[in-house]
């Protein structure tokens, strides 16, 4: 009977489905121009078809382009749906419905909101070639909208594809402009020159924004003269450039050190401000001058223009006294900044809260508490308040300048700020007292905390705790820890334990930690995690105590607490400072490598240990066998290996280290430098001292010349190679002829082939 059931459901399953199969291939034969070989919005990879489209999709007629439309876009616009909506044009597309305009714009934009431009790219491509094209102003939406993804260099092809496909598409000019600007981003001012160009051929006329861009590319990529020539083609095509132009073309002059041209420029641009209508872009120009000058370190300049003020009405004095402030405070002149501040208050200005705020928080930071505190007391005049991060920088630095009154006024201040939590004030100003290593202030500051009906809590108990631990007083510490197991404060919490362990550890007080971490922490509901223990290794492995060490990582192991990196530097440093290298050996075979928890710190403890014991070429062995097993050890590790070739005077292996760096894509920092400067004095004084050994240290000269020449001729080719490729690329591709001269192209060959290690013979004079 069950086998009867199912034949006749699956007779009648076939009886309507081959009747639709039959009318669906009569629709699409009669019809044949709507199945082109190739479909933009054909998935790229095999996906099996889902029935997620419901009863509606074969009830609606495919005729009724809008509800499909309408279903299109809701799709598309709808979070995670976008290959819902790809599935289903491309069933759509077996019923023989042909996409539009509208729907090819809402595939793009849901694309795009969902993180795939790069495939919109694509199927845009795909669509021109494939001749469904969209109409003018749809076209012009799409490019605006790849142009956001910022992959100029995609969104010109397919720009390129489009003109080929539909000549008489000319795209507006804002999407010219945005594309300029990005392909000149790059930099890349050629491409934006060949745009402008065929900007000129379709009959689309540049305004300033499209020259300003193109001066700011050529500006970008060094080509000074080129921007400069642009510059003064504006006007033979009957525009005027903005003060905005005037400021790019500022900006790389000065760059250029070409600071008489420039400012020939500036009085040029204040008269173009007063002319030009648009308030907004004085405003932006003024912002690129001020910023430009505070990049290139034109301090004076900006000074100048803040008391002379020679823009007049035409930026708002509050707006160019802000940008003044931000400009200096960005390039860490805080203060100069302050000095922006008197200004304004000398004129009747008010700076803004902001501002202010900003000169103080990176006084603070830059070692100029001093003045950071004065301009907080004359802020106070103005309703000014420190914010919570300002108050933490501005406190911790009076504390290292050891400057407790001025900190205790501070403090006192934000107490008294309504609304304020008082116990996080005193948390962060007891955080900075153990920064600043006074334990007895803080004891001094809890018992204040206690007077003003302030309850401590766990942070401020184990900050306290953690500062008499540091400065070797763990019996106070122990007495604030009895107290809070007695319930006189609150209960202790993980870090409170860690802290006193790690205290009692680092006295000598191993016995005492141990039962606190084993016996007392678990009835108080605290299990010990992976810094406790940390803590406990770090002091053992300090004492001498290698297999006591190893017993409690065991236990740890035991207990179910995963060892991170830490805990295997700290092992692999106690065992190679006791000579243990076999230990330390099958410590990484059997516990380290195959864990995967292993770091530059790590490494570097092995290594150290090797160089240490005289074991150098154990050690390159090492770090070419991590090298070898796919990890990119940090350039830390060849510096230990380099200074240790230095120290026994293997010149021609520290060099060789140093090529084996530079292959695994590393390159020598201000460190190694050093490293192989002290190489260097110290072969020169032993070349001194011996002078009944001047034929070997000639030879060893010789050897080390002739690694760094090998070196020299690398480096050289190298850069031969590919700035001579630039250079070609440069003439080849140049669409403006006479923007570059051949004595400027020599200039710019000699400047660009410089390599890496002249510089470094030049200025450090090592090698």
């Amino acid at each position: 009977m069950l086998k009867h059931t199912r034949t006749s459901k699956f007779l009648s399953f076939h009886e309507v489905l081959i009747p639709e199969l039959r009318r669906l291939t009569a629709g699409a034969a009669s019809s044949p121009q709507f199945l082109p070989a190739t479909f933009p919005f054909q998935r790229e990879e095999e996906t099996n078809e889902e029935d997620d489209s419901g009863l509606d999709e074969n009830s609606q007629n495919i005729a009724n382009r809008s509800y499909w439309a309408r279903k299109i876009h809701t799709l598309c616009s709808t979070p995670g749906s976008i290959d819902a909506a790809l599935r289903l044009i491309d069933r759509l597309r077996i019923r023989g419905f042909r996409p539009d305009s509208a729907n090819l714009s809402s595939i793009i934009h849901g694309l795009c909101d969902a993180g795939r431009s790069d495939e919109a790219h694509r199927r845009l491509i795909f669509s021109a070639t494939s001749g469904f094209l969209p109409d003018d102003r749809t076209a012009n939406v799409i490019i605006a909208r790849l142009l956001n993804a910022s992959t100029p260099r995609l969104t010109l092809s397919v720009l390129h594809h489009l003109l080929l496909a539909k000549p008489a598409f000319v795209p507006s000019l804002t999407n010219y402009n945005r594309l300029i600007d990005r392909l000149c981003s790059l930099p890349d001012p050629f491409q934006a020159s060949n745009l402008l160009t065929d900007m000129f051929a379709r009959g689309r006329r540049p305004n300033a924004v499209t020259y300003t861009a193109l001066i700011d590319g050529f500006g970008r990529a060094g080509l000074i003269e080129d921007a400069c020539r642009v510059f003064d083609k504006i006007p033979q095509q009957n525009l005027k450039p903005n003060s905005l132009t005037y400021s790019v073309l500022i900006r790389w002059l000065m760059r250029n050190k070409r600071i008489k041209e420039g400012k020939e420029l500036m009085t040029k641009l204040w008269l173009r401000m007063r002319e030009e209508e648009d308030t907004t872009v004085n405003s932006a120009s003024f912002s690129n001058l001020i910023d430009s000058l505070c990049v290139e370190g034109f301090f004076h300049i900006v000074f100048d223009i803040a008391e002379m003020m020679p823009q007049g009405n035409c930026v708002c004095e509050k707006f160019a006294y802000a940008q003044m402030v931000y400009s200096l405070c960005k390039s860490g002149r805080h203060h100069g900044a302050s000095r922006i501040i008197y200004i304004m208050k000398k004129r009747g200005f008010v700076p803004s809260l902001v501002s202010y705020n900003s000169i103080i928080h990176g006084l603070s930071r830059g070692r100029g508490c001093m003045r950071a505190y004065q301009l907080f007391k004359e802020g106070i005049v103005y309703g000014y308040s420190l914010p919570e991060p300002t108050y933490r920088a501005l406190v911790e630095a009076l504390l290292k300048e050891k400057d407790l009154h001025k900190a205790k006024n501070v403090m006192e201040f934000m107490l008294s700020v309504e609304g304020i939590d008082k116990t996080r004030i005193y948390n962060i100003f007891l955080s900075a007292l153990r920064l600043a290593d006074n334990p007895s202030e803080q004891l001094n500051v809890l018992v204040l905390m206690l007077q003003q009906q302030c309850h401590p809590d766990a942070v401020t108990l184990n900050t306290v705790i953690h500062g008499f631990c540091r400065a070797g007083m763990v019996d106070e510490g122990m007495k604030i820890l009895n107290d809070m197991l007695e319930g006189k404060f609150c209960s202790p919490d993980v870090v409170t334990f860690t802290t006193a362990v790690s205290g009692l550890v680092d006295v000598g007080r191993v016995e005492e930690a141990l039962h606190f971490m084993r016996n007392v922490m678990p009835r108080h509901y605290c299990a010990p995690n992976v810094v406790t223990y940390n803590g406990v290794l770090r002091g053992l492995l300090r004492l001498g105590k290698i297999e006591k060490s190893m017993e409690i990582f065991h236990e740890m192991v035991g207990k179910g607490v995963s060892s991170d990196c830490m805990t295997h530097t700290l092992i692999i440093e106690g065992l190679c400072e006791a000579g243990q290298l076999e230990g330390a050996k099958k410590f990484w075979d059997e516990i380290v490598w195959p864990s995967n928890m292993h770091d530059d710190y790590v490494y570097a403890a092995i290594i150290r240990g090797l160089c240490r014991l005289g074991k150098l070429d154990v050690a390159c062995d090492f770090l070419y066998e991590l090298v070898d097993s796919g990890v990119s050890p940090g350039i830390v590790n060849y510096n230990i290996l380099i200074d240790s070739a230095g120290k026994q005077g293997a010149k021609r292996q520290a060099y060789q280290i140093l090529g084996e760096m530079r292959r695994n894509g590393l390159n020598p920092d201000s460190i190694t430098w050093r490293i192989l400067n002290r190489l260097h004095e110290r072969e020169g004084v032993g070349a001194a001292a011996g002078s009944g050994d001047d034929s070997e240290v000639s030879r060893t000269r010789k050897e080390g010349s002739t690694m760094v020449e090998e070196e020299e001729d690398e480096c050289a080719e190298k850069n031969a190679g590919e700035r001579g490729k630039k250079l070609d690329d440069a003439l080849v591709n140049h669409p403006l002829p006479g923007f570059i001269q051949e004595g400027e192209l020599k200039e710019f060959e000699k400047r660009e082939k410089e390599p890496l290690w002249k510089l470094a013979r030049r200025v450090f004079g090592l090698l």
